[in-house]
């Protein structure tokens, strides 16, 4: 199962609408076959591991990080496709909370006599799938918020303007998270500020670069823009408000940008409204690295999931700009619980979670 698991991350933030998941066929006591979600959601992890396992699949035990689906979809059901190979166990992490299997595809596979067991890697698997489990039962993306923040509390420098407040460990820790997400959003003002790209830029990681988000009520981002200008090669998808310039909104298309509309509460988007339509078009694992604004409206409404500060020894000064506006580090961290602590460089690297 641990294997399995470390399948399925192979495909974080590249197989949506679909989750990440990791396969893996054992024969007394022997790996014939492995398989993880493929990109774009498809083919399963199952019927990846089935199809490179081939006859040797009779009598063998299944081992996967999902419960195998059950229903018609743009495949066929992967239990079904366990029950035609043979195999004569299954054991699953979890069940799907997806409520068109949810149960079902472990129990079409006891009905065709095939062991089942579920709970094995539960916790890990909870974790790698949080994204589809929040899109499941509350209909949004789960919500990881990315924060640099400098010793004295600063996200950025006065002006505003780009200023690096971490090492470059942290910097290419960032661009994995960034590939790990189906989507990265920002707000207007660090569109406007930091002019950003928001792609991943490891090496021979490009084409891993998630959705770019921009929330714009106005539609304000500029065409000559970097997230404009690269929107053909990478996605970019602007929220906007119901009266937004229909001109603007035209210009934004002509150069490959997609503009999205939701209603709009006291002159702001209304943030649960763009994380359901996030959902519908199906991201599942969403990556937000600014600005101190939205970050704090999404706090403030309940709405972070996973909270990933990067604590820099640089110090920036007073007239730097706070990294949650309006609100401490601590009104974040007391909200959820801490997970992990490590060095990044010169940096430190905290991770919490929703209770």
């Amino acid at each position: 199962m641990a294997l399995a698991l470390a399948l399925g991350r192979r495909g974080l933030g590249r197989t949506w609408p679909n989750p990440a998941v990791g396969a893996v066929i054992v024969r007394d006591g022997v790996i014939i076959g492995r398989g993880w979600t493929q990109p774009g959601g498809r083919p399963h992890a199952e019927i990846e591991a089935l199809r490179r396992t081939g006859a040797a699949a009779r009598s063998a035990t299944l081992y996967v990080t999902l419960e195998p689906c059950s229903h018609d979809g743009k495949s066929p059901p992967c239990a079904d496709a366990a029950i035609a190979a043979g195999l004569t166990r299954v054991v699953s992490a979890m069940e799907d909370p997806n409520p068109r299997v949810s149960g079902r595809g472990h129990a079409r596979l006891r009905a065709a006599g095939i062991a089942v067991d579920v709970g094995l890697g539960a916790d890990a698997a909870r974790h790698d799938h949080a994204g589809h489990i929040r899109r499941m039962v509350d209909g949004r993306p789960h919500v990881m918020l990315k924060l640099a923040v400098s010793a004295d509390g600063k996200a950025g420098a006065a002006g505003p303007r780009p200023l690096s407040i971490t090492g470059e460990a942290t910097r290419d820790r960032v661009h994995l998270m960034r590939a790990q997400s189906d989507a990265i959003m920002i707000g207007i003002g660090t569109a406007l500020a930091d002019d950003p790209m928001l792609t991943c830029r490891l090496p021979g990681m490009a084409p891993n670069s998630p959705v770019r988000v921009v929330l714009d009520r106005a539609l304000r981002l500029p065409l000559a823009s970097r997230l404009v200008q690269s929107a053909q090669a990478v996605p970019v998808w602007v929220v906007a408000g119901q009266d937004a310039s229909q001109a603007a909104e035209q210009a934004l298309r002509a150069q490959h940008v997609e503009v999205l509309r939701v209603e709009t509460a006291a002159n702001r988007l209304d943030l649960p409204a763009v994380l359901q339509l996030l959902a519908t078009r199906g991201i599942s694992r969403l990556m937000v690295e600014g600005g101190p604004t939205l970050a704090a409206a999404l706090i403030a409404a309940d709405l972070v999931d996973e909270a990933v500060l990067f604590h820099s020894p640089k110090i920036v000064g007073a007239a730097g700009i706070d990294a949650l506006n309006g609100m401490s580090i601590a009104e974040l961290t007391r909200r959820l619980a801490p997970v992990m602590t490590e060095a990044v460089g010169n940096d430190r690297h905290e991770i919490y979670e929703r209770r």
